[in-house]
Protein backbone atom coordinates (compact mmCIF):
# COMPACT_ATOMS: atom_id res chain seq x y z
CA UNK A 1 0.00 0.00 0.00
CA UNK A 2 1.27 3.46 -0.88
CA UNK A 3 2.40 5.49 2.13
CA UNK A 4 0.99 8.98 2.68
CA UNK A 5 3.52 11.80 2.25
CA UNK A 6 3.71 14.98 4.35
CA UNK A 7 5.78 18.10 3.86
CA UNK A 8 7.44 19.57 6.94
CA UNK A 9 9.72 22.54 7.62
CA UNK A 10 11.35 20.61 10.46
CA UNK A 11 14.85 19.23 9.85
CA UNK A 12 14.72 15.56 8.92
CA UNK A 13 17.43 13.41 10.48
CA UNK A 14 17.26 9.69 11.15
CA UNK A 15 16.50 8.69 14.75
CA UNK A 16 14.94 12.02 15.72
CA UNK A 17 11.34 13.05 16.43
CA UNK A 18 9.11 15.42 14.47
CA UNK A 19 5.79 16.87 15.66
CA UNK A 20 3.08 17.77 13.13
CA UNK A 21 0.25 20.08 14.18
CA UNK A 22 -2.54 22.16 12.63
CA UNK A 23 -4.13 20.85 9.42
CA UNK A 24 -1.62 18.02 9.10
CA UNK A 25 -2.34 16.71 12.59
CA UNK A 26 -6.09 16.95 11.91
CA UNK A 27 -5.73 15.03 8.65
CA UNK A 28 -3.56 12.32 10.19
CA UNK A 29 -5.59 11.96 13.38
CA UNK A 30 -9.17 12.65 12.30
CA UNK A 31 -9.23 11.72 8.59
CA UNK A 32 -6.67 8.93 8.28
CA UNK A 33 -7.16 7.91 11.94
CA UNK A 34 -3.53 6.83 12.26
CA UNK A 35 -2.39 4.85 15.27
CA UNK A 36 1.02 4.53 16.91
CA UNK A 37 3.14 2.10 14.90
CA UNK A 38 1.79 3.15 11.51
CA UNK A 39 4.24 4.60 9.00
CA UNK A 40 4.25 7.50 6.54
CA UNK A 41 6.77 9.58 4.60
CA UNK A 42 8.09 13.01 5.58
CA UNK A 43 9.93 15.28 3.17
CA UNK A 44 11.34 18.73 2.52
CA UNK A 45 13.59 20.29 -0.10
CA UNK A 46 16.62 20.48 2.23
CA UNK A 47 16.80 16.94 3.55
CA UNK A 48 14.83 14.84 1.06
CA UNK A 49 12.39 12.10 1.98
CA UNK A 50 12.36 9.91 5.09
CA UNK A 51 10.33 7.00 6.35
CA UNK A 52 8.73 7.86 9.70
CA UNK A 53 6.64 6.02 12.30
CA UNK A 54 3.78 7.48 14.33
CA UNK A 55 4.55 7.29 18.05
CA UNK A 56 1.80 9.41 19.62
CA UNK A 57 -1.53 10.93 18.50
CA UNK A 58 -3.32 13.67 20.46
CA UNK A 59 -6.08 16.15 19.64
CA UNK A 60 -3.67 18.81 18.35
CA UNK A 61 -0.44 17.00 17.53
CA UNK A 62 0.97 13.87 15.94
CA UNK A 63 4.47 12.83 16.95
CA UNK A 64 6.58 10.77 14.55
CA UNK A 65 9.96 9.10 14.83
CA UNK A 66 12.15 9.60 11.75
CA UNK A 67 13.58 6.25 10.63
CA UNK A 68 15.62 6.29 7.42
CA UNK A 69 16.08 8.25 4.19
CA UNK A 70 14.35 7.12 1.02
CA UNK A 71 15.23 7.61 -2.64
CA UNK A 72 13.31 10.69 -3.72
CA UNK A 73 12.01 11.79 -7.11
CA UNK A 74 14.60 14.19 -8.55
CA UNK A 75 13.67 17.72 -9.55
CA UNK A 76 13.29 18.51 -13.22
CA UNK A 77 16.51 19.44 -14.98
CA UNK A 78 14.69 22.52 -16.28
CA UNK A 79 14.03 25.41 -13.89
CA UNK A 80 10.78 27.21 -14.75
CA UNK A 81 9.52 30.43 -13.18
CA UNK A 82 5.83 30.79 -14.07
CA UNK A 83 4.29 34.25 -14.22
CA UNK A 84 0.56 33.58 -13.98
CA UNK A 85 -2.12 36.20 -14.59
CA UNK A 86 -4.58 36.28 -11.70
CA UNK A 87 -7.79 34.35 -12.35
CA UNK A 88 -10.78 33.42 -10.26
CA UNK A 89 -10.85 30.92 -7.38
CA UNK A 90 -10.67 27.34 -8.58
CA UNK A 91 -9.00 28.21 -11.88
CA UNK A 92 -5.98 29.66 -10.08
CA UNK A 93 -5.86 26.73 -7.66
CA UNK A 94 -6.00 24.27 -10.56
CA UNK A 95 -3.22 26.02 -12.49
CA UNK A 96 -0.94 26.08 -9.44
CA UNK A 97 -1.68 22.46 -8.57
CA UNK A 98 -0.93 21.18 -12.07
CA UNK A 99 2.11 23.42 -12.52
CA UNK A 100 3.52 21.90 -9.33
CA UNK A 101 2.91 18.38 -10.62
CA UNK A 102 4.68 19.34 -13.87
CA UNK A 103 7.84 20.42 -12.06
CA UNK A 104 7.62 24.22 -12.00
CA UNK A 105 10.21 25.84 -9.73
CA UNK A 106 8.57 29.16 -8.80
CA UNK A 107 5.22 30.87 -9.41
CA UNK A 108 4.47 34.59 -9.32
CA UNK A 109 0.79 35.61 -9.65
CA UNK A 110 0.46 38.74 -11.77
CA UNK A 111 -1.83 41.75 -11.78
CA UNK A 112 -2.62 42.50 -15.42
CA UNK A 113 -4.72 45.00 -17.34
CA UNK A 114 -7.47 42.45 -18.04
CA UNK A 115 -7.39 40.65 -14.67
CA UNK A 116 -10.87 40.34 -13.19
CA UNK A 117 -9.43 39.62 -9.74
CA UNK A 118 -8.67 42.65 -7.57
CA UNK A 119 -6.83 42.13 -4.29
CA UNK A 120 -5.79 44.47 -1.51
CA UNK A 121 -2.27 44.01 -0.13
CA UNK A 122 -3.63 42.07 2.87
CA UNK A 123 -5.84 39.83 0.73
CA UNK A 124 -3.00 39.25 -1.74
CA UNK A 125 -0.76 37.93 1.04
CA UNK A 126 -3.58 35.67 2.30
CA UNK A 127 -4.17 34.30 -1.19
CA UNK A 128 -0.44 33.67 -1.64
CA UNK A 129 -0.44 31.69 1.62
CA UNK A 130 -3.44 29.68 0.36
CA UNK A 131 -1.73 28.99 -2.98
CA UNK A 132 1.40 27.86 -1.15
CA UNK A 133 -0.74 25.25 0.64
CA UNK A 134 -2.10 24.14 -2.74
CA UNK A 135 1.47 23.68 -3.98
CA UNK A 136 2.48 21.76 -0.85
CA UNK A 137 -0.50 19.42 -1.23
CA UNK A 138 0.36 18.84 -4.90
CA UNK A 139 3.99 18.08 -3.99
CA UNK A 140 2.83 15.59 -1.37
CA UNK A 141 0.70 13.83 -3.97
CA UNK A 142 3.09 13.80 -6.95
CA UNK A 143 6.22 12.56 -5.20
CA UNK A 144 8.51 15.58 -5.50
CA UNK A 145 10.43 16.81 -2.47
CA UNK A 146 10.87 20.43 -3.48
CA UNK A 147 7.84 22.70 -3.21
CA UNK A 148 7.66 25.61 -5.66
CA UNK A 149 7.81 29.04 -4.04
CA UNK A 150 4.54 30.97 -4.47
CA UNK A 151 5.26 34.69 -4.40
CA UNK A 152 2.86 37.48 -3.52
CA UNK A 153 1.19 39.00 -6.61
CA UNK A 154 3.01 41.81 -8.44
CA UNK A 155 2.40 43.84 -11.60
CA UNK A 156 3.11 42.09 -14.90
CA UNK A 157 5.48 44.82 -16.09
CA UNK A 158 7.58 44.47 -12.93
CA UNK A 159 7.85 40.71 -13.42
CA UNK A 160 8.85 40.76 -17.10
CA UNK A 161 11.46 43.45 -16.46
CA UNK A 162 13.24 41.10 -14.02
CA UNK A 163 13.49 38.20 -16.49
CA UNK A 164 17.04 37.30 -17.63
CA UNK A 165 17.72 37.95 -21.30
CA UNK A 166 16.84 35.07 -23.60
CA UNK A 167 14.87 33.09 -21.03
CA UNK A 168 11.38 34.60 -21.37
CA UNK A 169 8.47 33.04 -23.28
CA UNK A 170 4.97 34.51 -23.50
CA UNK A 171 1.93 32.48 -24.54
CA UNK A 172 0.08 34.29 -27.32
CA UNK A 173 -2.51 32.63 -29.56
CA UNK A 174 -1.72 35.15 -32.31
CA UNK A 175 1.96 34.21 -32.31
CA UNK A 176 3.64 31.91 -34.82
CA UNK A 177 6.49 30.21 -32.95
CA UNK A 178 6.67 27.27 -30.59
CA UNK A 179 9.48 26.69 -28.10
CA UNK A 180 12.54 26.94 -30.29
CA UNK A 181 16.29 27.42 -30.06
CA UNK A 182 18.97 26.01 -27.80
CA UNK A 183 18.01 24.81 -24.34
CA UNK A 184 18.09 27.75 -21.90
CA UNK A 185 19.52 27.42 -18.41
CA UNK A 186 16.09 28.39 -17.08
CA UNK A 187 12.72 29.53 -18.43
CA UNK A 188 10.43 32.41 -17.45
CA UNK A 189 6.96 31.53 -18.74
CA UNK A 190 4.25 34.20 -18.97
CA UNK A 191 0.59 33.11 -19.03
CA UNK A 192 -2.17 35.72 -19.06
CA UNK A 193 -5.52 35.78 -17.19
CA UNK A 194 -8.98 34.91 -18.58
CA UNK A 195 -9.04 38.06 -20.67
CA UNK A 196 -5.55 37.58 -22.03
CA UNK A 197 -2.77 40.16 -22.10
CA UNK A 198 -3.24 43.62 -23.57
CA UNK A 199 -1.24 44.91 -26.55
CA UNK A 200 0.65 47.19 -24.16
CA UNK A 201 1.61 44.23 -21.96
CA UNK A 202 2.64 42.15 -24.97
CA UNK A 203 4.85 44.96 -26.20
CA UNK A 204 6.39 45.34 -22.73
CA UNK A 205 7.19 41.64 -22.63
CA UNK A 206 8.66 41.63 -26.14
CA UNK A 207 10.74 44.70 -25.31
CA UNK A 208 12.03 42.80 -22.24
CA UNK A 209 13.20 39.98 -24.52
CA UNK A 210 10.26 37.57 -24.30
CA UNK A 211 9.51 35.32 -27.28
CA UNK A 212 5.84 34.80 -28.18
CA UNK A 213 4.72 31.16 -28.27
CA UNK A 214 1.59 29.80 -29.94
CA UNK A 215 0.31 26.47 -28.59
CA UNK A 216 -1.64 25.11 -31.54
CA UNK A 217 -4.63 26.51 -33.41
CA UNK A 218 -7.10 26.69 -30.51
CA UNK A 219 -7.40 29.31 -27.76
CA UNK A 220 -6.73 27.66 -24.41
CA UNK A 221 -8.33 28.61 -21.12
CA UNK A 222 -6.11 30.33 -18.58
CA UNK A 223 -5.96 27.21 -16.36
CA UNK A 224 -5.28 24.90 -19.35
CA UNK A 225 -2.54 26.98 -20.98
CA UNK A 226 0.16 26.52 -18.31
CA UNK A 227 -0.47 22.75 -18.21
CA UNK A 228 0.03 22.45 -21.98
CA UNK A 229 2.99 24.84 -22.03
CA UNK A 230 4.81 23.14 -19.15
CA UNK A 231 4.24 19.74 -20.72
CA UNK A 232 5.74 21.01 -23.98
CA UNK A 233 8.71 22.50 -22.12
CA UNK A 234 9.38 19.28 -20.21
CA UNK A 235 9.20 17.31 -23.45
CA UNK A 236 11.62 19.62 -25.24
CA UNK A 237 14.14 20.60 -22.55
CA UNK A 238 13.09 18.87 -19.33
CA UNK A 239 12.73 15.33 -17.99
CA UNK A 240 9.82 13.88 -20.00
Amino acid sequence: MRLSRFYTDHPLVADTDVVLDGDQAHYLGKVLRVKPGQQCLLFNSRDGEFLAEVTDVSKREVRLHVLEPRDATPDSVLSVHLGLGLSRGERMDYAIQKATELGVTEITPLFTEFSEVKLSHERADKRAAHWQKVAISASEQCGRCSVPAINSPIMLNDWVSDAPAGQGFMLDHTGTEGFTGAAPSAVWLLVGPEGGTSDTEKNLAIAAGFTTVRLGPRVLRTETAPVVALTALQLKWGDF
